[in-house]
């Protein structure tokens, strides 16, 4: 990639913009975007099947500079995965193994601790943990995970379990869903990352993840966690076998649930790293052209979300510096072990270190603001404190 397309200063009326719209037959979408009205289905399909991406990232990047100007957030994360073991066998997941296998592996509280501690230098303010779906163990065990992490670090902000490791402990506890939540909490569990929901369609369900739970299973946990005080992402992975009007039926779940709930944090697409799955010699494979599509049309048709992520874990840092352009705010952290999408094969590195993350944003025309889990600002990249 040559660089980032910088649209920053590129303002929304210039003849250019007008012209591309136009040619797309985005007219009537761009008057509904700046009278800041809701996009429907129909209007989510087309921009996800117009040829003119250009448009579609312009009227994406006008949302998010209305929004948030030109900073860019990051955080200063470390991943932790603690169990590839999982009792499921998704079509599109190289990370899980089977209990008994010889790659399978699970870390106990010590060994988080002893991860935690091993990074002590970087003074991560988040971990991020999610796993497979053990067979075996029981409900105390995802307590000393969250346990374990504030042991090693008391001011760590613990944000662990998909909804489908909740819906997980839901089922194996034998305790409420109030006692659940109250455990988790007394725990030391922040909020919860928003993976698990893949594309909430029930073909796609049936087809690729079948032995997990559903589209609406998904949201009901989502639900639960969201009325429960927790705060959350939310997710979708595409570039397997989902068609658009599947991407944008899920953009609508998920904009009707904020609507009801309000708990999101920020939405982030998931691009499908397709190596070692079942669905590796199907084609499906993510291209840039898709991936900043799915940004900008998440911007646009999540009205309600206020923050859109870039993942560069899945999307490559260039591709995630570009799609600063094409309405993401964020592009994630330092990250360091991740280790399910680099199974999938991703060719991105396994951390970016806090200068990597500010240069990628400045080469991009943004200003890189340090963020909290839960989008506080800590500081300008510059070193002034945010006030």
């Amino acid at each position: 990639m040559s660089g980032p397309a910088n649209f920053a200063d590129a303002p929304l009326d210039d003849s250019l913009a007008h012209r591309l719209i136009e040619k797309a037959g985005l007219a009537d979408v761009h008057d509904k975007v700046e009278r800041g009205e809701r996009l429907g289905f129909d209007d989510g399909l087309r921009l996800f099947e117009t040829p003119q991406l250009a448009a579609v990232g312009w009227l994406a990047h006008r949302v998010r500079t209305r929004r948030h100007g030109k900073k860019a957030y990051f955080n200063n994360n470390l991943h932790i995965n603690y169990t590839n073991i999982c009792q499921y066998s998704c079509k599109f997941c190289a990370f899980a193994a089977k209990e008994g296998e010889a790659r399978g592996y699970l870390m106990r509280g010590p060994d988080i601790e002893k991860k935690l501690r091993e990074y002590d230098d970087l003074a991560p303010t988040e971990v991020h943990m999610v796993a497979g779906i053990h067979p075996s163990m029981p409900y105390d065990y995802y307590l000393e995970v969250v346990r374990a992490a504030k042991r090693a670090r008391p001011d760590i902000h613990v944000k662990a379990f998909t909804m489908v490791e909740i819906d997980h402990m839901l089922k194996v506890s034998k305790k409420s869903e109030d006692e659940v939540f109250a455990d988790l909490r007394e725990a030391g569990l922040g909020s919860c990352p928003g993976g698990g929901a893949e594309v909430l369609v029930d073909r796609v369900h049936k087809a690729v993840f079948r032995e997990k739970i559903g589209p609406q299973e998904w949201l009901d946990t989502a639900r639960k966690v969201q009325k429960h005080g927790f705060k959350m992402n939310a997710t979708m992975l595409y570039g397997h076998i989902e068609r658009a009007d599947e991407r944008v039926t899920h953009l609508v779940k998920l904009r009707e649930l904020q609507d009801e709930c309000g708990g999101f944090m920020a939405y982030i697409p998931l691009a499908f790293w397709p190596y070692h799955t079942d669905l590796e010699h199907h084609g499906h494979v993510t291209t840039g052209w898709m991936d900043l599509r799915n940004i900008a049309v998440g911007r646009l048709m999540l009205d309600n979300f206020a923050n859109v992520k870039a993942y560069w874990i899945m999307l490559t840092p260039e591709s995630a510096q570009t799609a600063l352009s094409f309405g993401a705010n964020d592009i994630d952290g330092t990250v360091t072990e991740e280790k399910i999408t680099h199974d999938a094969g991703t060719t991105a590195p396994e951390r970016l270190n806090r200068n990597d993350l500010m240069r990628l944003i400045r080469e991009a025309g943004y200003v890189p603001v340090q963020r909290t889990t839960t989008y506080e600002e800590i500081e300008l990249a510059e070193g002034s404190p945010v006030a």
